[in-house]
C-alpha cells in the first residue's frame, strides 16, 4: 500500500479495519524503511550495453536543514539491446547543478553502462556540461517537445504562435537532415525582420534537436523527445503527491525508487518491445 502511494496514516487505518489490530504510522514507516536494502541493491545493480539513454528530472518538496526545499529527482531510462526499456538509476539531489548530474552520470558509468549511441534530454545547462564531462564522445539529442515550448517565449505576437509551431514541426518531421536544415534556414530568414530574436534563437538552438536524423528512421519517434520519461514522472507524482512533503531526502529516494523499480520490472518482463534494434535483413 505504501509503494502504491497510500499514506502511512491510511495504511494504519486499513490494517486495523481488516486485521483487527492497530499498526501505527511510525510502524508503517519503519516497515517501509526495511525496503532500503532491496532498493539500494536495485539502484546499484550492474549495467551493460545501453544503446539509447534518456535523462530527465522532477522536483519533490523535502525538509532539509530546517527548511523546505524542492529537491531534484534525477532519472535515467535506457533501452536494452533487446529493445525493451529499463530504469537505469535514480538520485535525489539538492538541485540540477552540474556537480549533481555529473555524480549521477559517473555512477551509471561505474556500474558498467556502455555502448551508448545517443543521449536524449532537455537543454539544462548543468546536465549538458555533465554529459560533456563524463560522456564527451556520445551524441546528444535535445528534446523537440521542450524546444518547441521554449520557442514560444521568443514569439513577439500570440497570433504567430500556431505558425511557428507548424514550422518547427515541419523541421522535426522532415524526411532527412538535409531537408530539415533547409526548412530551418527558410524559417530563420522568414523571421529575420519581423521577429529577429526568434530568428536568432532558432538558428542557435534548433540544430541541437536534429541529431536524431543520424539514426534509423524507425527509431526516431522514440528518440526525439523525453515524453516517455514525462509519463514516468506523472506516475511518480501520482504516488508521491499523497506525502506532499518528505521529512528528508532518504524517504523521498525510498518511495521514488520503489515506484521506479516496479515500473522497470514491468517493462523488462513485458512482451512489448519499445524499439526494434534488430538490423533489417536484405531481401
Amino acid at each position: 500500500m505504501y509503494v502504491q502511494g497510500v499514506s502511512t496514516r491510511k495504511v494504519a487505518a486499513i490494517t486495523e479495519k481488516l486485521c483487527g489490530f492497530e499498526v501505527s504510522s511510525s510502524d508503517v514507516s519503519r516497515a517501509a524503511a526495511e525496503l532500503d536494502e532491496t532498493l539500494q541493491a536495485w539502484r546499484e545493480r550492474p549495467l551493460g550495453m545501453m544503446p539509447y539513454v534518456t535523462l530527465d528530472a522532477r522536483y519533490e518538496k523535502v525538509r532539509h536543514g530546517g527548511s523546505v526545499i524542492s529537491a531534484a529527482v534525477l532519472i535515467a531510462r535506457g533501452v536494452l539491446p533487446n529493445g525493451k526499456r529499463t530504469i537505469l538509476g535514480v538520485s535525489v539531489s539538492l538541485s540540477e547543478a552540474e556537480v549533481h548530474w555529473r555524480t549521477f552520470l559517473q555512477s551509471l558509468h561505474a556500474r558498467g553502462m556502455h555502448g551508448i549511441q545517443l543521449f536524449t534530454s532537455d537543454s539544462h545547462a548543468g546536465l549538458k556540461k555533465a554529459l560533456e564531462a563524463v560522456f564527451p564522445t556520445v551524441p546528444w539529442q535535445r528534446c523537440q517537445f521542450h524546444l518547441q515550448q521554449n520557442a514560444q517565449a521568443y514569439v513577439p505576437k500570440k497570433s504567430m504562435q500556431p505558425e511557428v509551431s507548424s514550422i518547427l514541426r515541419s523541421v522535426f518531421l522532415a524526411p532527412d537532415e538535409l531537408e530539415a536544415k533547409r526548412l530551418l534556414g527558410n524559417a530563420v530568414k522568414k523571421y529575420e525582420t519581423k521577429a529577429p530574436e526568434l530568428s536568432s534563437w532558432m538558428e542557435q538552438n534548433v540544430p541541437e534537436s536534429l541529431t536524431v536524423f543520424a539514426f534509423p528512421e524507425a527509431h526516431r519517434p522514440k528518440l526525439r523527445t523525453t515524453n516517455d520519461l514525462e509519463r514516468v514522472n506523472r506516475e511518480i507524482k501520482r504516488r508521491t503527491q499523497v506525502a506532499s512533503l518528505f521529512p528528508n531526502t532518504a524517504s523521498c529516494l525510498r518511495l521514488v525508487s520503489a515506484v521506479l523499480m516496479e515500473l522497470s520490472e514491468d517493462w523488462e518482463t513485458s512482451d512489448h518491445t519499445y524499439i526494434n534494434l534488430e538490423p533489417k535483413k536484405n531481401n
